[in-house]
């Protein structure tokens, strides 16, 4: 159970950056915010609460002031995690505040919004992952350069177009299944998510929890291993069941109530999409080499698109080149993964948030290792990653 005072804590820190958020709203309202530079969404993407208002600020450096006063007065929380989790989310709102007033370059938007290294994925890391995916290919009988063994492989397991949907509605479904053997959902299945079929956006699936909607792109070749991990990154142990258990938690009086929010460019962006993406080692569905493929590819592809977002925003590369390239080192996914994330990388307001894929699942991985190696109580475990806001330092502090 969290304390009284970090409960309270919560509350005004739910105000704040509902606060931050309306002003970003209200500047992109503005005729000269129509530059390219707009948000079609907000920085507050999901707003579970009925009862929380906004902190009035009249303007940024308002904001600023506020999160810095937020971000001291998390030190003095009980909790060890919550003083790192809470100063580290208010040094990122800070951090989006002086962009949006003074600009930031594009690699401290990387290191001040996420709390990450802000760099693209090196040469040797994409290499490395090359070289896995050429003998986890050449073990399954793939011939060939690597590109023609992963475009073979492709092949073998994409999903016809008008199977895609009835695929993942069953894999969801699956998922859901394994996800309640280990861990507690509060809600019936009656309550899960449905699919439905978009194009020409920038995100490869989207969980719309509030209308409980996946909304996934067809425009990528989808094979049947990629579209399991979606099932477990957008459902279940995924996104549908971190809203679900912070919102039950929030209600229960257990948990705080920025648990409510889903807040992007911020410290817990990265650990969000890192529970998501080790769902698949969770529930143990990682079992097969043609898993094993999807994952190294899956990993390999978000780190070509940090390079590319890198390409584009901090050395200066024209779009088309930053395309072409991407093209030539994808493999897989075809044009419409290429679009999607030019679509992602090319948006100034989520452009470094592709780092919290690249992030995101290595640093929860290890700390799922770290803390399930350990003698420890499940509940409580699942309890401290799903019902409490973390960052990537917060998350590797159960116990602490």
């Amino acid at each position: 159970m969290l304390s009284d005072q970090t409960l309270a804590y919560g509350e005004s820190f739910t105000a704040a950056l509902l606060g931050l958020d309306a002003l970003y709203a209200a500047e992109q309202a503005k005729p000269e915010a129509s530059d390219g530079g707009g948000d079609i969404e907000r920085l507050v993407v999901l707003n579970l609460s009925d009862r929380h208002r906004p902190e009035p600020f009249s303007g940024y450096e308002d904001a600023i002031a506020r999160f810095a006063a937020l971000a001291t007065a998390a030190q003095s929380l009980p909790e060890p995690d919550r003083r790192v989790y809470y100063r580290e989310a208010a040094e990122s709102a800070v951090a989006f505040a002086e962009w949006r007033s003074r600009g930031l370059p594009f690699a401290d938007q990387i290191r001040r919004f996420l709390h990450v290294p802000a760099e693209p994925a090196s040469e040797q890391a994409l290499d490395a992952l090359r070289q896995d995916a050429r003998r986890l290919l050449g073990e399954l009988g793939y011939s060939g350069d690597l590109a023609a063994q992963c475009l073979a492989w492709e092949s073998r397991h994409r999903v016809p177009s008008d199977e895609i949907i009835p695929t993942l509605e069953a894999l969801l479904d699956e998922a859901w299944d394994r996800t309640a053997e280990l861990i507690e959902i509060p809600a019936e299945k009656s309550d899960y998510m449905r699919v439905s079929a978009v194009s020409g956006v920038p995100y490869n699936a989207m969980c719309d929890f509030s209308r409980r909607i996946i909304h996934l792109n067809t425009d990528p070749v989808l094979t049947l291993p990629s579209l399991r991990h979606l099932a477990v990154h957008e459902g279940c142990p995924g996104h549908f069941l971190q809203f679900k258990r912070r919102e039950a938690a929030y209600l229960a009086g257990e948990s705080t109530a920025d648990g409510l929010l889903s807040v992007v460019n911020t410290a817990s962006s990265s650990p969000f999409e890192g529970i998501a993406d080790h769902g698949m080692a969770v529930i143990g569905w990682d079992q097969t080499p043609d898993d094993a493929v999807s994952d190294v590819l899956g990993r390999y592809r978000t780190g070509l698109a940090t390079r590319a977002a890198w390409r584009l925003h901090a050395e200066g590369w024209a779009p088309d080149r930053v395309r072409d390239e991407l093209q030539r080192d994808g493999y897989t996914g075809g044009e419409g993964w290429v679009d999607n994330r030019i679509r992602f990388i090319s948006r100034p307001d989520r452009a470094a948030l592709i780092w919290s894929y690249w992030q995101g699942e290595p640093n929860v991985a290890a700390a799922w290792r770290a803390a399930t190696a350990a003698s420890i109580d499940w509940r409580q475990w699942t309890s401290f990653v799903y019902d409490r806001m973390h960052s990537l330092r917060s998350i590797a502090m159960f116990g602490v």
